[in-house]
C-alpha cells in the first residue's frame, strides 16, 4: 500500500481546450476493477456532456468551487464539502457553475470508463 496524491497518480486531460488552452484534468487516485476514485479539476465555464452509465453508480463530492450537477433534468448546485449520488441509468452532466476552478472527487463502482453512453 502507498499514500496516494495527485502527484503520484495517473493523470489525463478531458474536454476541449478553452481560449487559454486549458482543458479539464483528472487523476486516478484508485483504479481497480470494482472501484474508481478520481480527483478532477474543471476550469470556469467548462463541463462534461450529458450522459448516463448502464452499470456504474457514482458519487460526486466537491472539494472547492461550485458545481452544477444536472441529474434527470434537475439542476443541483453543490459547493465545497457537499456531494450527490447518481444511480446507474440516470442521465447527468456536471459543469463548473462558479467563478473559480472546480475541484471534486468522483467515486464510481464499478468504474465508469467504458460504461458511458450519450444521453
Amino acid at each position: 500500500m502507498k499514500v496516494v496524491s495527485r502527484d503520484n497518480s495517473e493523470h489525463y486531460l478531458w474536454g476541449e481546450q478553452d481560449m487559454e488552452g486549458k482543458a479539464c484534468d483528472g487523476w486516478h487516485l484508485v483504479k481497480r476493477p470494482a472501484l474508481s476514485v478520481i480527483q478532477e479539476r474543471v476550469p470556469v465555464g467548462r463541463g462534461e456532456q450529458r450522459h448516463h452509465h448502464k452499470v456504474a453508480e457514482q458519487f460526486f463530492f466537491i472539494l472547492s468551487g461550485t458545481a452544477l450537477l444536472e441529474v434527470e433534468g434537475i439542476e443541483h448546485r453543490l459547493t465545497a464539502h457537499q456531494g450527490m449520488h447518481v444511480a446507474p441509468g440516470q442521465a447527468h452532466c456536471l459543469r463548473n457553475g462558479g467563478e473559480q476552478v472546480l475541484e471534486f472527487l468522483v467515486t464510481s463502482t464499478p468504474p465508469s470508463h467504458g460504461d458511458r453512453e450519450k444521453a
